[in-house]
């Protein structure tokens, strides 16, 4: 049977440029303002200290750092601490170091869906500038749990991609300048919503579960092996698509967007460059000297040998170097690939 409850639950994302935006949002909510917010931007794992600080001095409500275990109060900005995903569960606010996603430690997705699994149709996610794609699969988390999205104006956004990759993962997002979305939210806040029996979810609640104990529970069964491998820890990666976003899951409990994902490669495709680039150079100085020793002793033959190796070593870098020059930095979304079956 439905039962009738007010949205009280908004969870903020934001990452580079987001800042400005974040205060602008909570510079017009009021004190007395009827549900929590709950925010993750993301930071260095050693640094954001100063961060609750400047939010709470943003406007009338009070921020803090989030305490592990601390009851969700309506007129409160929770804040993720450096590295910890904040997340929500039966009605408390949890700090978790958990697993990576997408990289990031906090990161938004852990955030969106765990709020949607708790909250349902109570839950208003908030996307502003950003990198990539985080929080794309927690919106369309949030809104296939009866949510409501809210993005920042990709246009307005100093950093479109995380506004972007949300609306796009989404069927029914609002698209508002930052400067709109705190009228948005205060109409929004304390509206009644239904709150029907949710469908089943037994992977999301594993998964919420595994990240706040530490030790995830990824269910394969479900999920389509591949033949990419974890970047983090090595591991196989399983492939899962869900509405219109996807993610890769290793056992561990690492978490990939697609565009994460080919972004690390990317990253590490260049550090294998740049080492085989180093190691081309060490041999083309090490062949080099050896030619002109062999000269010096009068072993022309010798000499010419080493001067060939030393020359191919030394094209060989120059080329790599042209392969390190060219690649293309990682678009700001892109669309779901159909992922590489295993074997």
């Amino acid at each position: 049977m439905a039962t009738v409850q007010g949205r009280d639950i908004v969870v903020v994302a934001a990452s580079a440029g987001g800042l400005e935006p974040l205060r602008t949002v909570l510079a017009s909510l009021p004190a007395d303002l009827p549900a929590c917010v709950l925010v993750v931007l993301h930071i260095p794992a050693t640094g954001g200290r100063a961060l609750p600080g400047i939010l709470d001095r943003s406007g009338a409500l009070r921020a803090a750092a989030a305490t592990d275990g601390e009851r969700l109060t309506p007129g409160r900005v929770y804040v993720a601490p450096p590295d910890h995903h904040l997340m929500i569960a039966g009605g408390l606010v949890r700090a978790s170091r958990g697993p990576r996603q997408n990289g990031l430690r906090p990161a938004a997705d852990p955030l969106f869906r765990s709020a949607a699994l708790y909250g349902g149709p109570r839950v208003i996610a908030v996307v502003l500038s950003g990198t990539l794609d985080d929080a794309a699969l927690g919106s369309a988390t949030v809104e296939r749990r009866g949510g409501q999205v809210i993005v920042q104006d990709p246009e307005e956004a100093a950093y479109d991609s995380m506004p972007r990759s949300a609306a796009a993962a989404t069927e029914n997002a609002v698209i508002k300048p930052a400067g709109q979305i705190p009228a948005l939210l205060a109409r929004l806040v304390g509206e009644e919503v239904e709150m029907r029996p949710a469908e089943t979810a037994d992977e999301l609640e594993a998964e919420v579960r595994g990240l706040l104990a530490g030790d995830p529970q990824t269910v394969t069964e479900t999920r389509q092996s591949t033949d990419f491998t974890c970047p983090e820890c090595g591991g196989p990666l399983y492939y899962a698509q869900e509405h219109r976003a996807g993610s890769y899951d290793c056992l561990v409990g690492h978490k990939w967007s697609p565009q994460t994902l080919l972004e690390e490669q990317t990253t590490a495709v260049e550090r294998a460059l740049w080492l085989a680039i180093r190691s081309l150079d060490e041999r083309a100085r090490l062949t080099a000297g050896l030619a002109g020793a062999a000269r010096q002793r009068g072993h022309a033959l010798s000499a010419a040998k080493f001067s060939d190796v030393a020359k191919e070593a030394s094209e060989a870098a120059d080329a790599i170097r042209g392969v390190t020059n060219g690649l293309d930095p990682v678009p700001g979304e892109l669309e779901e690939p159909a992922p590489e079956a295993a074997g």
